[in-house]
């Protein structure tokens, strides 16, 4: 039986006792029910997992005693940064854990002309935060022990211009020119192995074209996934699933 996987933020040694912070000590005691004695593995995002074993339960303490360190990585040979524009609510969750199963390893939430939501800083730091923490707890599902790193929200012009890639992808279902099999194709007939890609998604209503424009012109190839237009939630997802398909992990 596959064993709870624990992401700890705190340096981990062997033979340590590390004491939970409070939210993973709840889900401990009053999701999990674990008893003093239970196995688990724990990881702190940098590199491999480790054996642990309950030590102490209590109401407002959970202690792990840190046992032998694995060195497992199932990450991906494929290199992806999602650059996605923020989508409302539970959506924006949804694409941010989804995107982690998938083998994400970095993602900058984009406020582009359609966004609908508007942060201020306090709020931008808040969502960074949330949208961490999902990313978080869906590597300890997934079984990934590196955490893909969530950036602050940034404006279009600012995000574009600090998505670096050999292949920059723009998601737009009306791309006259390019497919994602044909795009890959082509990079890979100029030298550039698909290794590192920059993914550029829209948010509900899509990129409006001042903002196509500037994409292209900082170096995204505009890039259709079929004859559907897909949602926010669904479009990087596909072209995520189809990346590791074609060349990355995904067999």
């Amino acid at each position: 039986m596959r064993l709870t996987r624990i992401f700890v933020d705190a340096p981990l040694h062997t033979d340590a006792a590390v004491r939970l912070p409070q939210g993973a000590a709840q889900h401990v005691v009053k999701v999990l029910r674990l008893q003093a004695g239970a196995s688990l593995t724990v990881f702190n995002g940098h590199g491999g997992e480790f054996e642990a074993r309950l030590e102490a339960v209590q109401r407002d303490a959970v202690t792990l005693r840190i046992g032998a360190h694995q060195a497992l990585e199932r990450e991906s040979p494929l290199q992806v940064t999602l650059l996605q524009g923020i989508a409302r609510g539970e959506k924006m969750d949804l694409i941010l854990q989804k995107a982690t199963e998938l083998g994400i390893n970095a993602v900058t939430p984009l406020l582009t002309a359609r966004s609908s939501v508007r942060l201020d800083e306090a709020g931008a730091l808040r969502k960074q935060a949330h949208w961490q923490a999902v990313v978080a707890g869906a590597c300890e599902q997934s079984g990934r022990n590196r955490i893909p790193a969530v950036g602050l929200p940034m404006g279009f012009a600012q995000g574009i211009a600090v998505g670096h890639a050999p292949l920059k992808l723009l998601l737009a279902p009306d791309a006259a020119a390019g497919t994602l099999k044909t795009l890959l194709a082509v990079a890979a007939g100029n030298g550039a192995a698909a290794s590192s890609i920059c993914l550029l998604a829209g948010p509900e209503g899509g990129f409006d074209a001042l903002e196509v424009q500037a994409a292209t012109t900082a170096g995204f190839q505009p890039c259709r996934l079929g004859p559907r237009i897909l949602r926010t939630e669904t479009a990087a997802l596909a072209a995520l699933a189809a990346l590791q398909t074609l060349v990355g992990d995904l067999t």
